[in-house]
């Protein structure tokens, strides 16, 4: 759905000409304001698609009340995880904390996600994790990831189903970097993917470039 955000000066005038005298025509909005309708159509198509007007065969164009803050609204919560989740980075339980550490760094990624023999969730292991794994005295060949990961059920997921601005509710109040996508299978969760701050920035930025 586009949404145009910001009107132009024109726009903002056939807003308040519908808005006092609808339902009205377009050739009754073009009159009032010394234009053509065939000036006026482009405006018009972009202030229905917009959600700003409706418009009805043989009766007009109508104001629909929304404002912009309600179309951004709207468009917020009409974009899904399924739609900007990418692949994710999975480690399993029983390989070391070295390791981990060339696999975060290889696969340029800020959390792993960590699963058992059965390919389930078990844990997640961030930057953070590694960092202080590594600040210790302990030999990190020998220490497998399962020690210093968090773990079910401390862990904060999502599903392919959830709205992005809820996961990026969730980011915010956890101060974490990024989520696993779940699905439920009969044993536990299996993960399916993942979304990060860079894929909700990206969600973001595709809305605005919609606005315009």
């Amino acid at each position: 759905m586009v949404i145009k955000i910001q009107l132009n000066k024109r726009q903002e005038l056939i807003v308040e000409i519908v808005k006092e005298n609808g339902p009205i025509t377009g050739e009754h909005i073009a009159d009032r304001l010394n234009l053509t309708r065939a000036t006026l159509r482009p405006d018009l198509a972009i202030l229905t698609m917009a959600g700003f007007l409706d418009a009805r065969p043989r009766v007009g164009y109508f104001y629909t009340g929304r404002s912009s803050t309600q179309l951004l609204t709207d468009s917020l919560n009409n974009i899904y995880v399924k739609d900007y989740q990418s692949i994710p980075v999975v480690i399993n339980e029983s390989i070391s904390v070295y390791d981990a550490i060339v696999t975060m760094f290889l696969e340029d990624v800020g959390t792993m996600f960590v699963v058992d023999k059965h390919a389930l969730l078990v844990g997640v292991l961030s930057r953070k994790d590694l960092l202080r794994a590594s600040i210790g005295k302990q030999e990190l060949a020998t220490v497998p990831v399962n020690i210093i990961m968090t773990r079910m059920p401390n862990i904060t997921m999502c599903t392919k189903e959830d709205l992005m601005i809820d996961v990026a509710k969730k980011l915010i109040e956890k101060q974490i970097d990024a989520l696993p996508v779940v699905k439920e299978v009969e044993s536990g969760v299996e993960v399916v993917g993942r979304i990060t701050k860079t894929n909700i920035a990206k969600a973001f930025v595709a809305l605005a470039d919609e606005s315009y």
